[in-house]
């Protein structure tokens, strides 16, 4: 598997990534009927360098990082990572983990946060916390996807 920055030709496969796991609402604080400018624009909008993970020619998973604030800020990375559905334990978010976590110094960041983990998604939590995240936050019903209802979210942070 290969992670490179994503380019305009991608545009298609990244969406056919995002679209499914916008519309479940579980992951991502999003409308789940977004359309595709507006799930691009948030996927690759203002400050976001956005990365595929590809198997040859087929795209398994896409990444953003970015920024957290700006300002005083701008030296905490956040990002953000989805992973076709098809693609799905076979490795690849903790690949795109790896390399966000070796990009994001290379691009003068010296921590990493996630703002709003879903305290229920215990994948997610045992990759972040496997790459040294740790939980410093946790903000009461913060999130309400539509399975389970009204759930904390995790403040994850890593030095990097």
């Amino acid at each position: 598997m290969d992670i490179r920055p994503a380019r305009p030709e991608d545009d298609d496969a990244i969406w056919s990534i995002l679209q499914p796991i916008f519309a479940a609402g579980e992951t991502y604080c999003l409308p789940p009927d977004i359309d595709r400018t507006g799930g691009l624009d948030y996927w690759a909008g203002g400050s976001h360098a956005v990365f595929v993970a590809e198997d040859g020619p087929r795209i398994l998973g896409t990444y953003f990082l970015c920024p957290n604030q700006r300002g005083g800020g701008a030296h905490i990375a956040n990002a953000g990572f989805a992973t076709a559905t098809e693609a799905r334990g076979r490795g690849v978010a903790r690949a795109m983990l790896a390399h966000a976590l070796q990009t994001a110094p290379a691009r003068g960041f010296r921590a990493m946060q996630y703002t709003v983990v879903d305290a229920a998604n215990s994948g997610a939590i045992a990759l972040w916390e496997g790459a040294g995240f740790a939980a410093v936050g946790r903000i009461p019903g913060a999130f309400d996807p539509p399975t389970a209802g009204e759930v904390d979210a995790l403040v994850m942070y890593r030095r990097l």
